[in-house]
């Protein structure tokens, strides 16, 4: 029985009180929350001990589950590392690269699994394109919000886009080559909106717009590669992949078109999207790596790379302010 703690219960952190209870041989031994109101709530409505000091709680468990604010990750990575506990902490890893570096070479150290919560990893619309070959040249990214003073303790680009910069960097087995971004500051004091054009070494081209301003929800992806355009609705969770269609093929639907070079026939398939819980899904694997001893599908390294070319940008959007 694998005893997890929980640390933050927030918004986010009552989903995952949620989803903990749902997964065999867990023993969900506690909270830690600072909030008064909200842990005395969060004590009565789950039936659950709160743990008046967070390090009480992390030698009381096996594995803690991070879903703090940011500006706390650091500090309780550090501490449950320390002490030998396996993590999960929420995106971004850390607050500042000096703070993921170190709990890079930390993790590195201690023999325990370390998870960082990329949730779209496990978006069963992402799942459903795992038996398609995915090599794009162009990416097309739009995941725009409502705006909500939750999250807005960091910019658009740590809340937001780095979602897309972590399937992005999973996708496209390249090292960044170049970045160019512009943000502007609209209802926080950070960027709120966002346009970035991130350059690999393969000559694939990633542009990617985030806002949480927007009149409406959107998160999608479009992969352009060579004889194929793959669609990724993150929200809806859709799946499309068009492509030139060859001899053979089982597709949905095909079409004939004239080209210069001939007949092409056109392949449009709607790969079978499962129901899926993303949230649960991120926290069994996380689980079944620690009683496996197997790698996480989220490792501290995908984390760090994400929060590194995250940072980056926000780098290049201070520079154009300057």
């Amino acid at each position: 029985m694998l005893r997890v703690g929980v640390f933050g219960v927030g918004h986010l952190g009552k989903f995952h009180l949620n989803n903990w209870k749902e997964i065999t041989d867990v023993d969900l031994v506690g909270f830690f929350d600072p909030d008064d109101k909200n842990a005395a709530a969060v004590e009565e409505k789950y039936n659950l001990k709160r743990f008046e000091q967070a390090e009480d709680l992390m030698d009381a468990c096996d594995a803690v589950d991070i879903v703090a604010p940011t500006v706390f990750h650091f500090n309780l990575c550090e501490t449950a590392l320390k002490k030998g506990k396996h993590v999960f902490v929420e995106k971004p890893l850390a607050n500042t690269m000096d703070e993921a570096r170190e709990l890079l070479k930390l993790a590195k150290e201690s023999n325990v699994k370390f998870q960082v919560g990329h949730v779209e990893r496990f978006n069963p619309a992402f799942i459903a394109l795992e038996k398609h070959q995915l090599n794009p040249m162009f990416i097309e990214v739009h995941r725009l919000a409502q705006f909500n003073p939750r999250g807005t303790d960091v910019s658009v680009i740590l809340d937001l886009m780095i979602h897309d910069i972590d399937i992005i960097l999973h996708i496209v087995k390249s090292n960044v080559s170049y970045i160019s971004a512009n943000g502007v500051a609209v209802m926080s004091d950070t960027p709120d909106i966002a346009n970035v054009r991130i350059e690999f070494d393969n000559g694939c081209v990633a542009n990617l717009t985030s806002s949480r301003i927007s009149m409406k929800k959107m998160r999608k992806i479009r992969l352009f590669q060579k004889d194929a355009y793959i669609g990724i609705d993150f929200l809806e969770k859709k799946a499309e992949v068009i492509r030139i269609d060859s001899p053979g093929d089982k597709s949905v639907f095909t079409f004939d078109i004239e080209t210069n070079n001939g007949k092409k026939t056109i392949a449009i398939a709607n790969p079978e999207v499962k129901d899926g819980n993303a949230i649960l899904m991120e926290l069994e694997a996380f689980k079944n790596a620690i009683t496996n001893n197997t790698e996480t599908p989220v490792s501290i390294i995908d984390g760090f790379r994400a929060m590194d070319v995250a940072h980056q940008i926000l780098e290049k959007i201070k520079d154009r302010q300057l």
